[in-house]
């Protein structure tokens, strides 16, 4: 019965009790696990599949047209301090109407869910901009729950950054274009640890016993383990992703992890009670500020990239209002004032030479600007199926007790 409602709600459920926050200063907190009983249901039923799974018949970008119309009053759905303001009322004054931002996005699967049956009835979910991180996006497209982007509309598509011009989910950004990203790498304590971390392999490192957290999250967890071992983590099959959690388990049973957290391994890491963490970039810029002992790496190997997409839900109810705001902070002057005030990695060409003039510690900043060679190898999630996202998430929450 893979179309049974019940059965993709209870996944749904489950992935908002177990979805892990990757921004700690911005407070993204995730919640408790959520007991075992619906996954086994879930299980017993040969997991969940979904329409959108097998009918892939999306409207073709190229037939999208969206003429130009006032602005209006409209509404922008992003996560919480994730914008100056200023770009805001900058955007308002120059275009006219009004954006209504919102800061209501606090987890992926918890805004899903505020929103999903607005979605499956075909009817307007009253934003007009949402910014989902990857693994969610991936879904909206999946399900068909996202409009085209009229790209005669948004001519700084042009700016956008070449590593990130396609993605597994949306190979021409026909439904998405990136809002801000992150990576997932090494935290650690360089007294603690007596020398730089260059490798997915220092995570078990048996000098650090006990002294080591991990991410509960297997987009971030997993894949971390499977580019490690040489995997191209972007294009991994389910069961290369619980081969990795099975190493993950071995390694735990061991007692190399202390614990599996969220953001809040940054407690631990700056109080000196974990020596390494899987970390992600964003926290490790303000965590330096207080402690200098810290430290970031990329891994050798490669590291998981995290974005956050501008997108326009199905039934959108003012698309060239948000087109012309998606084309406005892809300006590199808006977008250098964006990430001036964020901190995350801009996916727009020229913002750091802009900052660069403005405040050149920033624009130096490799967490804030990987060097090429780091870009090169930071790799997207895997765009996974609801079936396999639903064996990956049990298998991970088997491993970490949720």
């Amino acid at each position: 019965m893979p179309d049974d409602p019940r059965l993709e709600r209870a996944l749904e459920e489950f992935f908002a009790a177990e979805r892990l926050s990757r921004r700690g200063f911005i407070g993204r907190a995730g919640s408790a696990g959520l007991a075992l009983s619906s996954l086994s249901l879930l299980a017993a039923c040969g997991g969940v599949e979904g329409t959108a799974d097998k009918n892939a018949a999306k409207k073709p970008a190229a037939a999208v047209s969206h003429p130009k119309t006032e602005i209006g009053d409209w509404t922008f759905a992003n996560w919480p301090l994730y914008v100056d303001k200023k770009v805001i009322k900058d955007f308002n004054r120059e275009f006219g109407g009004k954006c209504r931002y919102v800061e209501e996005i606090n987890e992926n699967n918890e805004f899903y869910g505020k929103v999903r049956q607005q979605l499956e009835q075909g009817k307007p979910i009253g934003r007009d901009i949402i910014t989902p991180t990857d693994y969610l996006s991936a879904r909206l497209v999946r399900n068909n729950f996202v409009e085209p982007i009229d790209k005669k509309n948004v001519p700084n598509f042009a700016n956008l950054v070449d590593n990130l011009k396609s993605i597994n989910y949306d190979p021409d950004r026909s439904f998405s274009l990136p809002w801000q990203s992150g990576a997932i790498g090494l935290g650690y304590d360089i007294k603690k640890t007596g020398r730089e971390l260059t490798s997915v392999k220092d995570l078990f490192d048996p000098k650090f016993k006990g002294r080591v957290t991990m991410l509960a999250e297997p987009y971030d967890s997993a894949n971390t383990v499977l580019l490690g071992d040489g995997v191209d983590a972007s294009k991994a099959t389910i069961d290369q992703i619980l081969g990795a959690i099975e190493k993950i388990d071995q390694a735990n049973r061991g007692g190399q992890f202390r614990r599996f957290t969220g953001n809040d391994y940054t407690t631990d890491l700056a109080k000196g009670n974990v020596w390494v963490a899987l970390a992600y970039s964003g926290d490790l810029i303000q965590l330096q500020s207080d402690n200098p002992d810290l430290r970031f790496a990329y891994p050798e190997e490669g590291a998981m990239l995290f974005t956050d997409n501008m997108m326009m839900p199905a039934k959108v109810e003012h698309p060239y209002a948000a087109e012309t705001m998606m084309n406005y902070v892809y300006e590199p002057e808006v977008a250098a004032t964006i990430a001036a005030y964020v901190n995350y990695i801009s996916p727009v060409k020229g913002v750091r030479e802009i900052l660069a003039k403005q405040d050149p510690k920033l624009a130096e900043n490799p967490l804030i600007f990987p060097p090429d060679d780091v870009s090169a190898r930071l790799k997207p999630y895997p765009a996974l199926s609801t079936g396999d996202e639903r064996q990956m998430q049990e298998a991970m929450a088997q491993v970490t007790g949720a």
